[in-house]
């Protein structure tokens, strides 16, 4: 099966300073991913390549069948071929309800004059119903999302991604400052989550990368110093030595 996203060759200099250095490796259709390393690594450089915020100074970044160059496209048209990003800070509406956070974000034409004739249907409300449910907030659709709880609002955050129809996510430290319970659940959403789409997931917590069960690249110094199960990397002298040493 041939990659969804695939990196190759990517450097980023900023200031003298190279944030990535011939960066490559790609991800499966319906895959999950961990991405590891120190502070520095590369890791949000290579997740703002990704999504157009930051051009490279040379190499490729392909995406879906047909290899589409997603570095000749705006943020805007990357996000609308199905490239998603969660940042590690939620930012949802917070004075609005659950489901009208959903309703805003399910995919639909985003010209000025269809957003102000937008009217709701049966379906659109379904659709949402879905979505609160597949992120563990099917109970929770007539809270303000300002009443949540931070992990809920992580969840929603993803919920309003996946709203967007993405075919790959991208997902920045998920486990930060959540609850054990809500760590387990974030785990199990993601897990099911790359059942029918990439998730690649940026992440420190070791422990939490542990109970994802998958795949890991480890970057440092911009490119990939490892990979393969968590299992394999962490007996790598040279992950050893840069990164797991430093405890």
């Amino acid at each position: 099966m041939s990659a969804l996203l695939e990196v190759s060759g990517v450097s980023v200099t900023f200031d003298g300073f190279r944030a990535i250095n011939n960066l490559s490796f790609n991800i499966g259709p319906q895959e999950l991913r961990a991405i590891i390393g120190p502070n520095g690594a590369g890791k949000t450089t290579f997740m703002d390549i990704v999504t157009g915020k930051t051009r490279p100074d040379k190499g490729s970044v392909t995406f879906g069948e047909r290899s589409v160059s997603l570095l000749s496209l705006s943020e805007a048209k990357i996000a609308q071929a199905g490239v998603g990003r969660k940042f590690q800070r939620p930012t949802v509406f917070e004075d609005q309800s659950v489901f009208d956070n959903l309703m805003m974000a399910l995919k639909k034409p985003r010209g000025p004059l269809a957003v102000l004739l937008f009217r709701p249907k049966a379906e659109d409300a379904s659709k949402v119903e879905a979505l609160a449910a597949e992120v563990g907030l099917g109970d929770q659709l007539a809270r303000k999302s300002g009443e949540l709880s931070h992990g809920q609002k992580q969840w929603l955050e993803i919920g309003m991604l996946l709203a967007q129809e993405p075919r790959l996510l991208l997902v920045d430290e998920p486990a930060a400052g959540m609850t054990l319970q809500e760590r387990e659940q974030t785990t199990a959403l993601l897990v099911e989550m790359a059942k029918t789409r990439a998730v690649v997931v940026v992440e420190h917590d070791m422990e939490f990368v542990r109970r994802l069960n998958c795949k890991v690249t480890v970057l440092h110094e911009g490119s990939v110093l490892a990979e393969g199960s968590l299992e394999h990397v962490t007996k790598n002298p040279s992950v050893i030595e840069v990164y797991l040493g430093r405890g």
